[in-house]
């Protein structure tokens, strides 16, 4: 009798302690989520869905019929790499004018970033001929404006408002930057 109760209170304590695993690698898990969440949000990326990151047994066959994946937009760190994407193969010929052109779209983007109340970092002339000859000629205006420049009705300038300033944006440029510079493989496909 005595060693059937030891028994049972060695089951009884491996069951507790099997549990107490169990909570403690769900603790884990759900603090590695919140990091994830948090590394995307400084980034200025969208928030995933709970249900796509937590790893579950497939939905039944039925389900998989009818259920199907909506469309979602373009996020702003997308749209920047196809731009970038799309200036690297119009101008295949031309390496080196383009790898200048993404170094001068980043010595933008960084300064904004460094000196936001600068109004001269935040002001491109577009009839300035180096802006022509390194960036504009080669379709980078519109890489600007995802980064929140705006060209003035009638003006001849690109300019960021100092209230429309997103560091968070900037910083996704500048690494969108720097990958189409250092990434050998770059708009290669």
């Amino acid at each position: 009798m005595e060693e059937l109760n030891e028994r049972k209170r060695i089951i009884e304590l491996r069951r507790l302690e099997k549990e107490e695993e169990k909570r403690a690698r769900e603790k884990i898990r759900q603090k590695l989520e919140e990091d994830k969440a948090e590394r995307r949000r400084k980034l200025g990326l969208p928030a995933e869905a709970p249900a796509a990151s937590k790893p579950s047994a497939p939905p039944p066959v039925e389900e998989k019929k009818s259920a199907f994946l909506p469309v979602r937009p373009a996020t702003k760190a997308e749209r920047m790499r196809d731009c970038l994407r799309n200036i690297k193969q119009q101008n295949k010929e031309e390496d080196a004018k383009v790898k200048r052109a993404f170094q001068t779209l980043l010595t933008y983007i960084g300064n904004v970033v460094k000196n936001p109340d600068e109004e001269k970092f935040r002001k491109i002339r577009l009839t300035n001929a180096t802006f022509q000859e390194r960036v504009g000629s080669l379709g980078g205006i519109e890489f600007l404006e995802l980064c929140g420049f705006e060209k003035p009705e009638g003006e001849e300038i690109l300019f960021l408002a100092r209230d429309k300033v997103d560091k968070a944006v900037l910083n996704v440029a500048g690494a969108e930057l720097n990958s189409a510079i250092t990434n050998p493989f770059f708009g290669v496909l």
